[in-house]
């Protein structure tokens, strides 16, 4: 689970910086730093909450319960 959460750290902060950047210092920002906050900026559109449900199984006395599922 931590090698998950250090690189969404490590590219937060990377984020935050180049927004702070941007706010704090434009004129002495360039393209690294407006590259890097409308990239982050643009990933946190994306849907990334969206994940498959988990069905649960069917009976054997259900219909259609000897089918094969095609829906995967």
């Amino acid at each position: 689970m931590v090698r998950r959460w250090i690189p969404a750290l490590v590219l937060g902060g990377v984020w935050w910086w180049a927004v702070l950047r941007l706010l704090l210092e434009p004129e002495h920002t360039g393209l690294v730093e407006g590259a890097v906050a409308a990239g982050g900026w643009g990933l946190s559109l994306l849907p990334v909450h969206v994940a498959a449900a988990a069905r649960p199984e069917r009976s054997s006395d259900e219909p259609g319960a000897g089918r094969a599922d095609l829906s995967t």
